[in-house]
């Protein structure tokens, strides 16, 4: 009988094509998978709790696997680790209900931004945060962040490269703190559009130019034409996934 196996995996996404398993590049998805048949000899999927981008990075990436094979979960956990690159690690383990199903059982989603405000760019961990070296304003960036509060219609959130139909979406909380030249984004809610939160960020790094107006309009007509940039996804990071009872 399968056991059905939980994973919170921690990765740095600057060498991946995202997390999904595409033929012939290198992703999460597809490293964890060739991994476990190394270990274990058993063809298996890993169901992610969503799909991170190309370039995007987990701090808690959630992901289950079924397997047969009746290895302690310890070993597994500590055996997986050897076999995988630097850049991808298993923080922890769990067995859960064969019902359970990472991405349509997930709750809450939290995604962080990180952004660099120094004047000259930095060459070090370049890959980890997004240099942007232009005037901002806090304050009012903190207080147009609340006009997305709630639940609203975010299609001009969204990228044109999507397949959703529904655009409904529910942002419990977003925190903005600095701290000398570093600034950090982090937002809460019960899922996520594609580019939805680089597209936030953009919009509120560049508020002076979009203006809370613009927002509300974006809100109301679902057209992108009224928001800030898409960043780049090297600042962008998956946080946390909750679910109930877990």
């Amino acid at each position: 009988m399968k056991r059905k196996i939980l994973m919170v995996i921690e990765y740095n996404g600057a060498e991946f094509y995202g997390w999904q398993k595409q033929k012939g590049k290198r992703t999460i998805q597809g490293e964890i998978e060739e991994k476990i048949w190394q270990l274990l000899g058993e063809k298996c999927i890993v169901e992610g709790s969503g799909r991170t981008d190309k370039g995007v990075h987990a701090l808690n990436q959630v992901a289950t696997v079924e397997i047969e094979s009746r290895i302690p979960l310890q070993n597994f956990k500590v055996a997986l680790n050897k076999l995988l690159s630097d850049d991808v690690v298993i923080k922890k383990v769990k067995i859960v209900p064969a019902s359970f199903h990472p991405r349509f059982q997930a709750k809450r989603k939290t995604y962080l931004y990180r952004v660099d405000l120094s004047k000259t760019r930095k060459a070090l961990n370049h890959q980890l945060v997004t240099h942007y070296p232009f005037e901002i304003n806090f304050e009012r960036m903190k207080k147009a962040s609340a006009l997305l509060l709630g639940r609203h219609n975010f299609k001009g959130f969204c990228s044109s490269h999507t397949n959703v139909t529904n655009f409904e979406r529910e942002i419990y909380a977003i925190a903005i703190k600095k701290a000398g030249n570093s600034l950090t984004f982090e937002i809460t809610g019960n899922g996520f559009l594609y580019n939805m939160v680089r597209i936030i960020v953009g919009t509120l790094l560049e508020i002076q130019k979009v203006t809370e107006e613009g927002i509300v309009k974006a809100l109301e007509s679902g057209e992108r034409k009224y928001l800030g940039k898409t960043m780049p996804p090297n600042g962008l990071y998956l946080k946390k996934v909750e679910y109930i009872l877990l």
